[in-house]
């Protein structure tokens, strides 16, 4: 179940300016709004999702290579704009789905197919579909997941080139979420990696080529981060040697974290400085793969207010959408940032409620107390027929979301393409491809 939307603390939080969304998003949502369009549903800038990779790939060592977690947002448009120059080098997938769409988008691009694949229960049947697109390296979580590998290979006459994925004892580094140093589903536990490497090196088919380790979700700690990667180097060095393995390759996760609460967000500079100094071992390929940071400030999610009301002393504002639509705030321990968007047309002859200068739940339509978006942030004016802005919705937004529940309509998604190249982050008068 999700965790209530929580304030940290007592204070309340308060609602963002319309000015921090976009000029062409809000022209795009209010559009839709006076149009007599139903709004709940995501606004996409691909733009501002190629500028984070170019940015991250700019402060990375010339010896990382950097792929982009499509289960974050696995829109073509965005994954487009991460796949040209100067972005990403590939995807990790971890799904059927993912990996074909993947494939779909390096091919359109020109690129070379480099798909890399992890997740804690793949079946067989997903196993044989990311070969059959190509996939470069599976992460392998247990010793029948090889077993399962070797099959397959042996019955197509081919090598699969395997990472082990590793949950070390222990990790220093912290963050929103923990899939290392501790009993997870995730990986195989650092005292069992001899054994199976062992198995690994036995199996016909398989290529052990290194080791996938991922820790943590949303650490904004630079030095951290990077002290973390060097113990990934030293790590995956010190076991390789211990135990035979000819370390060609390292994947050490994604989590790279988003300030959401308008806490110091990761300081990009200090983390490329410090990395600068680490050393991996020679021939070994280093692999970052973020999701959240890279796509996180390319969406918003809006949706129009369908009532506010009032309830013991609470204030409700209650929208189209909610987390069918958009499920992550619900994750959170913070009120996650939003912003109100007056929109000016009303029917003539109905009521039309309100709230000003108070603490408000956002709240969706399903019949569930969870479906409950953000609590105590006083807005300065909203009424019924508003919108409701949550920017940073790029990331686990529609991909983390419940629709089925209730079957309400599904969330638009909606992509900014511009109509010639400008300066990051906006692009003036842009032409709206809708890709529901």
């Amino acid at each position: 179940m999700l965790r209530p939307a929580t304030s940290r603390g007592t204070a309340c939080a308060r609602a963002l300016p319309p000015g921090a969304v976009p000029a062409d998003v809000r022209r795009h949502l209010l559009d839709r709004a006076r149009r007599g369009e139903a709004v709940s549903g995501y606004v996409y800038d691909p733009a501002v999702a190629a500028s984070a990779a170019r940015a991250l790939r700019a402060a990375l060592p010339s010896w990382a290579s950097l792929f982009f977690a499509v289960k974050a947002n696995g829109s073509p448009a965005v994954l487009a704009a991460l796949a040209a120059a100067g972005g990403v080098d590939g995807f990790e997938v971890a799904s059927a789905a993912e990996a074909r769409s993947a494939a779909q988008v390096l091919t359109a691009a020109g690129r070379p197919q480099r798909l890399l694949a992890a997740g804690p229960a793949k079946s067989p049947a997903l196993l044989a579909a990311l070969l059959d697109t190509g996939t470069e390296v599976v992460h392998a979580e247990s010793p029948l997941e090889l077993a399962r590998l070797s099959a397959l290979a042996t019955e197509r006459g081919t090598t699969v080139r395997v990472g082990l994925r590793v949950n070390p004892r222990s990790v220093a580094v912290t963050g929103t979420l923990a899939m290392g140093g501790r009993a997870t589903p995730f990986g195989i536990p650092e005292p069992d990696v001899p054994a199976a490497v062992g198995l690994a090196r036995s199996l016909p088919g398989l290529d052990l080529a290194g080791f996938h380790l991922h820790a943590v979700c949303g650490n904004r700690d630079a030095a951290a981060h990077a002290a973390y990667v060097g113990w990934c180097l030293d790590w995956a060095a010190r076991t390789a040697a211990a135990t035979g393995v000819d370390l060609r390759w390292l994947d050490v996760g994604g989590g790279l974290g988003v300030s959401y609460d308008g806490q110091d967000p990761l300081d990009l500079d200090l983390l490329g400085d410090a990395l600068a100094g680490l050393r991996p071992p020679a021939g070994v390929e280093v692999a970052f793969e973020p999701g959240r940071w890279l796509a996180a400030g390319c969406g918003w999610y809006a949706a129009e207010v369908v009532d506010v009301k009032s309830a013991y002393g609470s204030t409700f504002v209650l929208l189209r959408g909610g987390i069918s639509a958009f499920a992550l705030p619900g994750t959170e321990e913070f009120p996650f940032p939003l912003a109100v968007l007056p929109v000016d047309s009303w029917p003539t002859g109905l009521p039309r409620p309100e709230a000003r200068e108070v603490p408000v739940t956002v709240a969706g339509e399903l019949c569930t107390p969870e479906d409950v978006l953000a609590r105590d942030v006083v807005v300065g004016r909203v009424r019924a027929g508003d919108l409701v802005v949550f920017p940073g919705a790029g990331a686990y937004g529609w991909e983390f979301a419940l629709p089925s529940f209730l079957g309400h309509p599904v969330a638009t998604r909606d992509v900014l393409v511009p109509d010639h190249p400008a300066p990051h982050p906006r692009t003036p008068d842009p032409v709206l491809e809708d890709v529901r």
